[in-house]
Order: C-alpha cells, then sequence, then structure tokens
C-alpha cells in the first residue's frame, strides 16, 4: 500500500499566522551555518508561490496555500536543511527521497541553488498538500 502524501495522519496541521514573522523568528533559530540555506530557501519559496499562508509547528516552517493546504515543510538539523514536497510524489520529476511526501536535503547554499528546487516550488503550488 503506497504512503500517504501527508505526514502522520493523527498529528493535526499548523494553524496559519498572522503574517511572515514567525518564519523569521525561526530562521534566526536555526543553526548558524545553515542560516544562509533556510533563508535563500524561503527566499525562493517566497519568490515563487504567491498567496501563501506561514507557520511554525514542531520546530518546522511550513508554507501554504489556501486552496491547496500545506505544500511545503522546511526542517533545520544540525548540519542539513531537509525540504519536503507534500505532494512531491505526483512532481515530475520528484525530489530524490522519501515515500509519499517526497524531499530534498540541502547541505549548502550552493546545493540550494542547484538542487531544482525552483521547480519542485512551482509543482508544490499546483498539487493538494496536507490539510
Amino acid at each position: 500500500m503506497p504512503k500517504s502524501a501527508t505526514p502522520n495522519t493523527t498529528r493535526k496541521p499548523p494553524v496559519p499566522a498572522d503574517s511572515h514573522a514567525d518564519i523569521e523568528d525561526w530562521m534566526r533559530h536555526v543553526m548558524p551555518d545553515l542560516q544562509p540555506i533556510v533563508r535563500y530557501v524561503d527566499g525562493l519559496i517566497r519568490e515563487t508561490l504567491t498567496g501563501l499562508e506561514y507557520a511554525i509547528k514542531w520546530k518546522k516552517a511550513y508554507y501554504g496555500l489556501p486552496a491547496r493546504g500545506w505544500i511545503i515543510e522546511m526542517v533545520a538539523y544540525d548540519v542539513s536543511v531537509n525540504v519536503v514536497f507534500f505532494g512531491g510524489s505526483k512532481f515530475d520529476p520528484p525530489p530524490p527521497l522519501g515515500e509519499g511526501s517526497r524531499y530534498v536535503k540541502v547541505r549548502t547554499l550552493e546545493e540550494a541553488k542547484e538542487a531544482g528546487l525552483r521547480q519542485w516550488i512551482e509543482q508544490a503550488g499546483r498539487v493538494p498538500g496536507w490539510k
């Protein structure tokens, strides 16, 4: 049975914030070496998609569209940033990691710029996410 394109269904999705301020605060608390990566990815998401909603839950940043649900999750670990696309299994080509939700692991700013993120972000705006 294929995995769902949503996170663990027993968890409730985040509640949208009033502004991007919660994401900005989250980025300030990310490991210093990863801050350029999360700032770049955040800027790329905001530049590529309009009408976004934002949230922070479980120390993860969420980006969503009202009609699609939460479409992108960004998680900063100690040495990498994972950019998760909830509808990523429907992308052409899909991000390399994961099953239902697909993701890319980014370790450097150069990788973020080369990873095909813009194309995946564009596709994320066209497929259902996590509601």
